[in-house]
């Protein structure tokens, strides 16, 4: 029996969900993530999760996809699709409610960086734990806040939540072991 990959799963689910943002861009403005008091006072906390959903164009949705697939399969071999999957969602959360909680009453946010973080923060655990050398990723993560700064419209404060929330998962689920 052909197992599926919960990797792929979330890569197919994220790229569908664009393509239906293309043909249908009214979608988008409810599935971004506003900040914390809209949230408060709507009660769409389902948004916290949506805003992996939505892409600010391809190339956006390109990079987050490729980190995905890089980080999402040795992650789901190292943990198994269920607790990759728990990461996964732990630091999509963590970082949407920092993003959500530090956002201003203007703006919003779309991606599924926070996610994506938190597997780094994820994979450098596990790297840690067996002994690897993490220094690489240590680099990667850095870089890739300082491109968040240096660009900017870029939201480290999902970047940096998301990166929490996979450290937190992951410890926690290796502690389970």
């Amino acid at each position: 029996m052909l197992k599926r990959s919960a990797t792929y799963s979330l890569i197919a689910l994220i790229c569908g969900a664009y393509l239906l943002q293309i043909v249908v861009p009214s979608i988008e403005i409810h599935l971004v993530l506003p900040n914390f008091d809209y949230l408060k006072a709507t009660n769409e906390w389902y948004r916290l999760f949506t805003v992996a959903l939505v892409h600010a164009g391809l190339m956006h949705l390109g990079f987050n996809m490729y980190a995905l697939m890089v980080l999402g399969n040795p992650l789901e071999e190292a943990f198994g699709k269920n607790k990759m999957l728990i990461i996964f969602f732990s630091s999509l959360l963590t970082g949407s409610l920092t993003s959500a909680y530090f956002a201003s009453p203007t703006s919003y946010s779309v991606g599924a960086s926070g996610a994506i973080f938190g597997l780094f923060g994820a994979l450098a655990i596990v790297g840690k734990r067996i002994g690897a050398d993490t220094r690489s990723i240590y680099v990667i993560i850095g870089i890739n806040f300082v491109i968040g700064f240096a660009l900017g419209g870029v939201d480290w404060k999902a970047h940096l939540g998301g990166l929490v929330g996979g450290v937190i998962a992951a410890q926690l689920i290796l502690n389970k072991r």
